[in-house]
């Protein structure tokens, strides 16, 4: 197999692009998919902060590790959900990545800030982990991001991601949710920040890929509370149906992207948001959903439990 760019030995196939390539060549092929990304989709210029969401798995790494080489100045953001050996790990895996680049990360630790790891959080609010974790690190990323002069979010999510999301939508006529799916969510409020997804050209396979070439260290483990999670269904359906007929994965999303931007030009999506009446934070209701978790915390946590606030 040889590399269709250079015709040097290939290391890695691509059969949705019915192309291979060796290594420097794959390492360009990646880095250009992010710069047309971040181009393409106007998410952030370099004069602009960018903090980037990091949880020690190989997308987010690999993520930060691109927009440094490109220049952009970037914060990490690693929120400490507290659970057990995972969590530890997963920001050991951050702190020696970022040591090693001289790059400046915050840690926000549920335990320390809060009282409580999530799992705790997630059995005293009655509500699956995933889905009490969705709404603390979307509050506290938002937050934080803006508490130190970044108006911009980054989140490793790639083309795997955001096409099993994009199908659990589509099976449950999530239209919310459907309106929401976007590489780029704009700051739509003065607290809030830009929120994009600078991987979704990636196949989850060529991240990983790229992380093993450019020997990026990262946890293997998937989250313990992400068992039995629906998206690994999805995820294994879109992969059963991309090595039947490669390039699925891409053409579901990005013509469903299409259809959203063609969608917007006519009606643009103006998200109807006021300020939390608890928080103050933005929120489409009266009061957010990260303050309602708050209340339900209040209600009945045991009272040895802090609140999130």
């Amino acid at each position: 197999m040889r590399c269709r760019k250079c015709s040097a030995k290939a290391i890695i196939r691509l059969p949705r692009h019915n192309t291979a390539f060796c290594p420097p060549c794959f390492s360009e092929y990646v880095t250009d998919q992010v710069q047309r990304a971040i181009k393409g989709d106007r998410m952030f210029g370099h004069a602009e902060g960018v903090a980037v969401a990091v949880s020690g798995g190989k997308d987010s790494l690999v993520l930060w590790e691109i927009l440094s080489r490109l220049g952009y100045r970037t914060l990490g953001l690693h929120i400490d959900l507290g659970i057990g050996e995972y969590s530890r790990i997963s920001q050991r895996k951050v702190e020696v990545f970022a040591s090693a680049r001289n790059l400046p990360f915050v840690v926000h630790s549920l335990r320390e800030n809060h009282g409580a790891g999530i799992t705790e959080i997630a059995e005293g609010v009655h509500r699956p982990p995933c889905s009490a974790c969705g709404v603390i690190k979307r509050y506290n990323m938002n937050v934080i991001a803006l508490q130190h002069g970044m108006p911009v979010l980054a989140t490793g999510h790639n083309l795997d991601d955001e096409a099993s999301r994009l199908l659990g939508n589509v099976l449950h006529w999530q239209d919310d949710y459907l309106d929401k799916q976007s590489p780029v969510l704009p700051n739509s409020h003065p607290k809030l920040v830009r929120k994009v997804k600078p991987l979704y050209r990636l196949a989850e396979r060529e991240i990983a890929a790229w992380a093993v070439l450019q020997k990026i260290d990262y946890i293997v483990d998937e989250c313990p509370n992400s068992v039995g999670s629906k998206m690994f269904v999805y995820k294994d359906a879109l992969n059963r149906l991309e090595d039947a007929a490669p390039g699925t994965k891409h053409q579901f999303y990005f013509q469903f992207l299409d259809r959203q931007k063609a969608r917007a030009q006519v009606s643009p999506i103006e998200p109807d948001l006021r300020e939390c009446v608890s928080c103050g934070q933005p929120s489409t209701a009266e009061i957010c959903s990260y303050c309602k978790l708050v209340g339900t915390l209040q209600r009945e946590a045991e009272p040895a439990l802090k609140v999130l606030k």
